[in-house]
């Protein structure tokens, strides 16, 4: 019985990619809003912070964090250059656990590597997956996933 409802059940499911993709980007996209404008907002005080946690030329890497960040919420948002913007908002991810989270173990509510692991593991899927139909990136370039 299992073995005649699982085709049945999977192309149901698979209906619903292209949505649970746009509103993954969605919720991503919005992760990183917060973030980008408070690295914008006062940007000489987190170039004077990465400095002090050790991230080398931290003034050109707060304003290439900050930069890459607002890119991401807008092409996120749009599902334009979704598997390209991935890469680098996926690297933010790794330096920020590294530099910053790690220490604090897993926990979010510790301010541990929780969050940013959930944003990496995201950004992997929307860099193999693509942005799915309701996108930019479909429309544009046809990309399926």
């Amino acid at each position: 019985m299992l073995k005649n409802i699982y085709p049945l059940t999977k192309n149901i499911l698979n209906h619903g990619q292209s949505f649970s993709l746009l509103f993954a980007r969605f919720a991503v996209a919005y992760g990183f809003y917060e973030p980008a404008m408070q690295k914008w907002s006062d940007i000489s005080s987190v170039a004077v912070w990465f400095e002090s946690i050790g991230i080398p030329l931290p003034t050109l890497n707060a304003y290439m964090a900050a930069s890459t960040e607002l890119i991401g919420v807008i092409l996120l948002t749009l599902g334009l250059f979704t598997r390209f913007i991935s890469i680098p908002l996926m690297i933010i991810m790794v330096v920020a656990i590294t530099t910053v989270h790690l220490t604090h173990g897993f926990a979010a509510g510790n301010n541990g590597f929780e969050i940013p692991l959930y944003y990496m593991l995201f950004l992997a899927i929307f860099a193999s997956f693509g942005a799915g139909k309701f996108s930019l990136d479909h429309l544009l370039f046809g990309d399926e996933q």
